[in-house]
């Protein structure tokens, strides 16, 4: 019985491996910049009263599921 093997040798050039390095960097301050709008919009609700937070449907406890409703789905 006979077995083959074959391996793959990836190589990559300088170019592909610096622009990953900035596709990545990119990829985190995009990450940043979203965290950071979503803490701005916490604290700003966090400073209504529950009387304006009531006239917009929300309750205090419900604040942070209203901010990250688009990534926990809850």
């Amino acid at each position: 019985m006979a077995y083959v093997t074959q391996t793959q040798v990836q190589t990559h050039s300088i170019l592909e491996r610096v622009g990953d390095f900035f596709v990545s960097m990119f990829g985190k301050i995009d990450l940043s910049a979203s965290v950071n709008a979503r803490v701005a919009q916490m604290d700003k609700l966090n400073a209504k009263s529950d009387e304006e937070l009531k006239a917009i449907g929300l309750r205090r406890e419900d604040i942070a599921r209203y901010v990250f409703r688009d990534i926990y789905h809850i």
